[in-house]
This record gives C-alpha cells, structure tokens and sequence, in this order.
C-alpha cells in the first residue's frame, strides 16, 4: 500500500511524502505513525527516492515497491512537484531543495539513509550527501550530468515548455503529443507519454501540469550554470552512477565522475534514454539492486 505523510520542508513548506509499505499500525493521512520512528543512529535506516525535474514521487512507484520488500522506503514530492506546495516567491534554489530533502530525512528518521535521485534529484541527493555525510549511508546517481548543462539549455528548455498545446483535452493527448508528436522526439516514446501523463490533472478546460512553468525553470536556473564536481569529490558513501546509453549523461562523463567519487561504481542500462528508472524498470533493477544490496545489507 502507499501512504500520504505530510513533511515541513525549509522556510515551511508543506511536502508530500509517499510511504511504500505494508498496511500501516495506525492508518492516515499524517506523519509517521506505523510504530516508533528508527533515530539518526538507527542501523534499519532507510531509502529516500528523490525525482527529477518535472517529475513527482509517482514516478517512482514501481522501484519502491521492489525496495519496500527489504528496507522502509519513501518518495518525495519536491517543492513545486506533485501535491508538495509551490510558492510563488519560491525560493526555487538548490539550497532550498537540499534543506528540504535534509529535513525528510531527519522527521521521518531515514538515517543513515539510502538516496536515489534521478537527473535534478540525483543532483540534490549527492548535495546533501556530501553536506551532511553523516545523514547518508549510499547513494544512486540516475542520469544527472555534473558539469554545467549551460545557458543554451535554459533558453531551448523555455522555448520547449512554451511549445506544449496547453491545456490537453484528454490524457490520450498527453500521451500523444509527449509520445509521438513533440518536435524534440527523434522517434516515438510511449513511455515518455506515460511518463508527462502522470504529472498532469484535470482542470475546468482540460489537463494541465502539476507545477508551474515558470517555477521550474527558476528550479533549472539553479543549477543549470554551475558544475558541481567538487560537492561530487566530497561525497564519502558508496555511490553507484547509472547512465542510459541514450540518456543525457554521456558515458565519458559518468566514468569521470566515478572517478571523481571517492567509492564510486559505474553501470549502463541498454535501450534507456533519460527516464531510465520509468521506461526500462527491469534493466535498472538489474544494476541498483545488487549495488543495494552489496552497500545497504537489508
């Protein structure tokens, strides 16, 4: 079953946490009340699934439920994603996103927690990792590059959420147009479409997106400048860094940044482009699990 748990986040907002997990003791939307909370010094710890841009906790449903079997396992909804709260004066900066993921860790007593970011959640899980080493017991880094993306993005990426048909009549359009018919698609991507269509909701004139445009692109802008390599160096737990063989973390890059990491590991996963954990969840089980296991003995 999936459970709503309700965090405080940096500057007090409200994020939405999702348990994986058997029935609860006491059921109910709130904070943890399945049984004591484990403390920071507990050995269980636990894992925090942290998504990326665009994305939300949803998307990480089929890996949870896999994890959930061997360690207490949450997915967090990021300020501005899902049903977390998206203020409107922000802030949208990488510090506010990493205070936020520290304090899902230390309310929901996850430590020494296990982090699994995808591309911009990677990014904040290998930030907290080396900020608060002694919060993180192993990391997964899926598909986020380490240099700076560049300002050529930002504008192609502003140009791209002005591009969507807004608002869709039906979800059979989202899954149309992000599948077959974005002009940034070199071939069909069901699984993209699957993908976008999760993270829409019905309004008066038809689907639109969970979040806010403009909102996720002042979260791109914070780290779409700037490379982040030395906060890489800094992280002392063993990582795994996990690319598609058509994802946006290119191979020499990745083999790079595993060198860079102090106990880095290296896996591919053939056929995956980006959303490596969504559209080829057998082939990423096959390379996070026996990390997992191997880092975090259950």
């Amino acid at each position: 079953m999936v459970r709503r748990i309700e965090v405080t986040g940096s500057g007090g907002v409200r994020l939405a946490a999702w348990e994986f997990a058997d029935p609860p003791k006491a059921g109910g939307r709130g904070r943890y009340d399945g049984g004591p909370v484990p403390g920071p010094g507990s050995r269980a710890g636990g894992v925090l699934l942290l998504h990326g841009l665009l994305g939300r906790a949803a998307h990480w449903a089929q890996t949870a439920r896999w994890l959930s079997t061997r360690y207490r396992t949450i997915a967090l909804d990021q300020r501005g994603h899902g049903r977390s709260d998206k203020p409107v004066s922000g802030p949208y900066a990488r510090e506010a996103y990493v205070a936020d993921a520290e304090a899902a860790v230390e309310q929901l007593g996850l430590a020494p927690v296990t982090l699994i970011g995808h591309a911009m959640g990677a990014l904040t899980a290998w930030q907290l990792a080396a900020r608060r080493p002694d919060l993180v017991r192993a990391l997964v880094i899926c598909d986020m590059r380490a240099s700076a993306l560049g300002a050529a993005t930002q504008r192609e990426w502003i140009q791209w959420l002005g591009s969507w048909p807004v608002p869709f009549a039906t979800l059979a359009d989202v899954r149309k147009w992000f599948g077959e018919d974005d002009p940034t698609l070199e071939r069909p991507a069901p699984s993209r479409g699957d993908f976008y269509a999760e993270v829409m909701a019905e309004r008066a004139d038809g689907w639109r997106p969970l979040f806010f445009r403009r909102q996720m692109l002042q979260a791109r802008e914070g780290y779409a400048h700037d490379a982040h390599w030395e906060e890489l160096a800094l992280v002392e737990c063993p990582t795994l860094v996990v690319r598609g063989l058509d994802g946006a973390l290119g191979r020499a890059e990745a083999q790079e940044m595993v060198r860079v990491l102090p106990r880095g590991r290296y896996a591919e996963v053939p056929d995956a482009g980006h959303l490596i954990h969504y559209d080829q969840p057998d082939g990423w089980r096959r390379v996070a699990e026996p990390f997992l296991e191997a880092a975090v003995p259950a």
